[in-house]
């Protein structure tokens, strides 16, 4: 037994320490522990088995990420004042590519809400923007300049949006030059995610109904993953974030093609 023991304390200390790891960077890979830890490949999976057996790590293929976010949805008026200064920022850079006489998609969130800000602003000429958000829909239904579209549905309190079926037949019959899509998640080898199901059925069918799709997401939101998925990247033409977000993942969004603007 006591021979054993020192062998079992190291063991638990380089788990703990693989879980920081994760912590930070939301995954990490078999190499990347033998790596740090001077370790076997078969420890560095052993290691990662046990970890993902006490629910620490799901395991993926070469390594381990993150579960899934298990926090509760913050309301969006608690989420209007976090990260502020950076979804302001990313607002303004999204409105820039708005152009005159354009359809523009708008899905809930406060990054979105900061761009329907600008908007009012300086808002182009003869656009219409298509939106189930009511936070939205209420920045906007004043300006005279803009067509304003609402879809109908299940009010969904904490993001006060209108989802289901209804919302998505809608979406199906129409079409935009541009989609803007907020995310609770963005996971560089997952994709978008969010907490409710109805409400990533909508945000699919708005993908799908756009010309161009520009993720606006703030730093916090990179290495998350929630309970389900909006789409991967594939469909994604550009992401607008801050300067927050880790090199290493911007790095590889631009590998992918998609283009990455850090404001």
């Amino acid at each position: 037994m006591s021979k054993r023991m020192p062998n079992r304390l190291l063991a638990e200390e380089r788990r703990r320490e693989i879980l920081d790891v994760l912590g930070q960077n939301g995954r990490i890979t078999v190499d990347e522990v033998v790596r740090r830890f001077g370790v076997s490949a078969v420890t560095a999976r052993s290691d990662l088995d046990a970890l993902s057996q006490t629910g620490d790590l799901v395991r993926s293929h070469g390594g381990g990420i993150k579960p899934l976010t298990a926090a509760p949805e913050h309301p969006l008026r608690v989420r209007e004042g976090m990260h502020h200064e950076e979804k302001m920022r990313i607002g303004e850079a999204a409105a820039k590519l708005i152009r005159p006489f354009q359809t523009v998609i708008l899905c809930t969130g406060s990054t979105s809400a900061a761009l329907a800000g600008e908007l009012r602003r300086n808002c182009p000429e003869g656009i219409t923007v298509i939106t189930y958000a009511l936070n939205i829909a209420a920045q906007l239904a004043d300006l005279p300049k803009l067509s304003l579209l609402m879809l109908g549905g299940f009010l969904r309190h904490p993001s006060t949006a209108f989802v289901g079926p209804h919302a998505e037949q809608m979406m199906q019959s129409l079409h935009a030059d541009h989609c803007f899509m907020s995310t609770v998640g963005l996971d560089v080898e997952v994709g978008l995610t969010t907490l409710d199901i109805m409400e990533a059925q909508l945000n699919r069918r708005m993908i799908e109904s756009a010309a161009q799709v520009t993720v606006l997401a703030d730093s916090s939101k990179f290495g998350q993953r929630s309970l389900s998925l909006i789409s991967d990247f594939r469909p994604i033409h550009r992401v607008i974030t801050d300067s927050g977000a880790r090199s290493v993942d911007v790095e590889k969004l631009r590998a992918r093609g998609i283009e990455v603007l850090v404001v």
